[in-house]
């Protein structure tokens, strides 16, 4: 199995919003490797990690929140903060990112110690993703207000039999 994206939409019923917050809470499986700077698209596997858009046709993002490799080496599949690659135009600064493998491993097993995207459980090559004050919490402000669905995927690149993240609670607002 190859690159996928698993998405839930969420609709407006028509409510007028210009500012959305939420949180995600989320496990690592195996070997994510953050963003991938040869997708340009917004419709594409761009990440592996969770993607929050509005709309469609096309999408416009929201909140990207990423899964590095390792969090105690800096390596290229890892979060921007720890050497990673630099996230794709679109998501500007709005992410998070992290790991919860503390190891220098490959292997593909699921790390249920550190809950990802709450700043907590950081080794050093990360450090600056997790202080962050925001977190857990994103916020964003929107240009205009919008009646837009909100859609959350959950994206990997590589298929579910060596990466995958398992979310265990999320709550979206909007105003």
């Amino acid at each position: 199995m190859g690159a996928t994206c698993d998405s839930v939409k969420f609709s407006s019923n028509d409510i007028s919003y210009s500012q959305v917050c939420g949180r995600v809470v989320g496990y690592q499986y195996g070997t994510p490797d953050a963003v991938h700077p040869n997708r340009q698209d917004i419709d594409s596997v761009y990440l592996d990690g969770v993607s929050i858009t509005r709309g469609g046709s096309p999408r416009h993002h929201i909140w990207s929140l990423l899964v590095g490799v390792h969090s105690n080496k800096s390596y290229f599949d890892n979060c921007p903060c720890a050497n990673g690659s630099s996230p794709q135009s679109f998501i500007g600064n709005d992410y998070f990112c992290e790991s919860a493998n503390p190891t220098d491993s490959w292997d593909p097993i699921f790390y249920s110690t550190d809950p990802l995207w709450d700043g907590q459980g950081c080794d050093a090559a990360e450090a600056g993703c997790c202080s962050d004050s925001r977190l857990p919490w994103f916020n964003k402000t929107l240009d205009a207000p919008t009646t837009d669905y909100l859609e959350m995927r959950v994206c990997v690149d590589q298929g579910t039999h060596t990466e995958d993240i398992k979310l265990t609670f999320y709550e979206l607002y909007v105003q």
